[in-house]
């Protein structure tokens, strides 16, 4: 039997596929605790599995793909652990940019660049700009990223373009965004099992699909993905509308 049909098997075409899924990778720390390892072990592996994860999108069907990678908040953690994390970052872009560009994936960034490091701004925006013309996925990083903060640099911006108030509604509000042109996502995936958005596109997920996994991430494989998936076909999206 060939490994497409064993595919297919183990994966059976679903009825509704989300446009966009957006994850927030959680658990890497418990990962390596669990391991008796040290953190950035667990910070390496969940970037290491962030490859499969992309691929299984992309054989699933998934246009958009949001990881929650780096938050405003994050800065509050140990010097060593944040160094630590920026260069494994950097190296994920050195190692994998060619590939990600070769299958088609278009790399955006979602959030703010001014507290990273010359080097690795300049690494983030190259990527960007080669990648900008990529269809068969796009890839948003939400790096030093925070739902508030996005909020705040759109008001900002709306202020600074002079734009009236009666002008402002929730499409205007929606173009000022970092995810300007993406659709908002779909479904939401939280791994790691705890049960809040911590800041993340809480503007765009109003009314998001949620899943959440006790499944840390380094472990959130193509199989768990799938099940996010199935549960996310077994809901009714109501939009605040009543039952049909």
């Amino acid at each position: 039997m060939s490994s497409r049909s064993q595919d297919d098997e183990r994966y059976p075409p679903l009825e509704q596929v989300p446009q966009h899924i957006a994850i927030i990778m959680d658990g890497n720390g418990r990962w390596a605790r669990a391991r008796g390892l040290p953190r950035p072990a667990g910070h390496r592996a969940g970037t290491e599995n962030l490859r499969r994860v992309l691929r299984a999108a992309v054989e699933f069907g998934i246009e958009v793909l949001t990881i929650y990678a780096f938050s405003t908040e994050n800065w509050k953690r140990p010097e060593s652990e944040i160094q630590g994390l920026m260069s494994i970052f950097e190296r994920m872009i050195d190692r994998e940019l060619a590939e990600l560009h070769k299958e088609g994936v278009q790399l955006r960034h979602l959030g703010r660049l001014e507290r990273i490091s010359p080097r690795f701004r300049q690494k983030i925006l190259d990527a960007i700009e080669l990648t900008k013309s990529n269809q068969r996925l796009i890839l948003n990083v939400a790096f030093d990223y925070g739902g508030r903060a996005e909020l705040v640099d759109a008001i900002r911006r709306i202020v600074a373009d002079g734009v009236p108030a009666e002008q402002v509604d929730e499409s205007l509000v929606g173009r000022y965004l970092y995810t300007t042109d993406c659709p908002d996502p779909d479904l939401i995936i939280r791994t790691s099992g705890e049960m809040r958005l911590s800041n993340f596109l809480i503007w765009q997920g109003a009314y998001a699909e949620l899943y959440v996994t006790p499944t840390l991430w380094p472990d959130f494989d193509k199989d768990e993905l799938y099940k996010a998936l199935g549960d996310y076909n077994r809901r009714e999206r109501r939009f605040g509308l009543v039952p049909g």
